[in-house]
């Protein structure tokens, strides 16, 4: 494992800090050691995991991380950080793929090995998340869920909020209902802005995902498109938007209230429904 001592903001301030943040990637890099220890203990990386770090930026976490365990892969979109990478990193000791992480596939991550019953090689995501792009990565990686086992990510707090919202309050949508579908959702602890550099406008939260194992071979196409269709107006009744629409496709719903909004549903409601939508072929 990696013998280095030095807490994260001290390395952050020890030549790779000079790497300015740009807005068009969403950058705020994290350098509160504090903030970084608890999210490595949230984590609690083994030897031997496939840890793969989405936007690793100025590596504040990459080097908590190398602290406990002997190597990890990362995603960097930033041409500039990934030379920075290179440089401060043997390949031994992070793999690095200079990619988009919205385009990147994650089955490159494993190694190319084959999963076996006793292995299964899945990976454990992590990262600190650019906050322009959180919504549609939480749902590009549901594609790759059966080979991940769990994901902890820094977010906005706000989109944790939404992720780990119980039906009937005003925070519980499309991202709520899809995510809890597939995932365990459990917020972690909140970070205050002053943990970035440069501090974003809004508080950030931690939050865990653990893969439903037993759904992991479910399409969750069809329940999106149920829940555009019901989250799409979410202020009027069902009656008017998505009872409508099931019945088009000869979907049953009777156990939807007619005068109920789409926030009311249960997130295992929304499952039935989008079974039945498949089975009637919709």
């Amino acid at each position: 494992m990696s013998s280095t001592s030095s807490t994260a903001t001290e390395l952050a301030a020890a030549g790779r800090s000079g790497h300015r943040a740009r807005k068009r990637f969403g950058q705020h890099f994290l350098v509160d050691a504090g903030v970084v220890h608890a999210i490595v203990e949230a984590i609690a990386p083994r030897a031997g995991q496939l840890i793969v770090e989405i936007g690793p930026g100025r590596a504040a976490l990459t080097d908590a991380l190398l602290e406990r365990i002997d190597s990890l892969q990362a995603i960097e979109i930033d041409r500039d950080l990934a030379a920075r990478l290179r440089r401060h990193y043997p390949a031994s000791q992070l793999r690095l793929h200079e990619a988009d992480a919205l385009d990147f596939d994650f089955a490159k991550a494993r190694d190319g090995a084959a999963p076996t019953a006793g292995n299964p090689k899945r990976l454990r995501v992590v990262g600190n998340l650019p906050y322009n792009v959180s919504s549609p990565l939480l749902v590009r990686l549901l594609d790759f869920r059966a080979l991940i086992d769990d994901q902890h990510f820094m977010l906005q707090k706000e989109v944790v909020d939404r992720i780990v919202a119980a039906p009937g309050s005003s925070d519980y949508g499309r991202l709520s209902v899809l995510m809890q579908a597939h995932l365990y959702c459990d917020s972690l602890f909140e970070v205050p802005p002053t943990a970035f550099d440069p501090p974003p406008r809004v508080d950030s939260a931690v939050v865990r995902m653990i893969v439903r194992r037993d759904r992991e071979t479910e399409d969750p196409g069809p329940l999106q498109q149920l829940l555009a269709v019901a989250f799409g107006q979410r202020r009027k009744m069902l009656r008017g938007t998505l009872l409508p629409w099931l019945a088009e496709r000869g979907v049953d719903a009777e156990e939807l209230v007619p005068t109920a909004r789409a926030e009311d549903i249960d997130v295992e409601t929304w499952r039935r429904l989008a079974a039945r939508l498949v089975a009637a072929g919709g």
